[in-house]
């Protein structure tokens, strides 16, 4: 049978999400509505050269 306690007590969390987690939050993440608004500035102008 497994020894749960045991097992708990060699638990070690993975590096690469701990390093993923503040690699993530410190990045400044377009989201979609900047993503539309751009589309939409470009649309604009684009509208106007023609």
């Amino acid at each position: 049978m497994i020894d749960y306690e045991e097992e708990l007590k060699k638990f070690e969390p993975c590096l690469d999400v701990t390093d993923a987690e503040g690699a993530i939050y410190d990045r400044e993440l377009t989201d979609i509505l900047d993503v539309l608004q751009e589309v939409l500035r470009e649309a604009k102008s684009n509208r106007r050269i023609k």
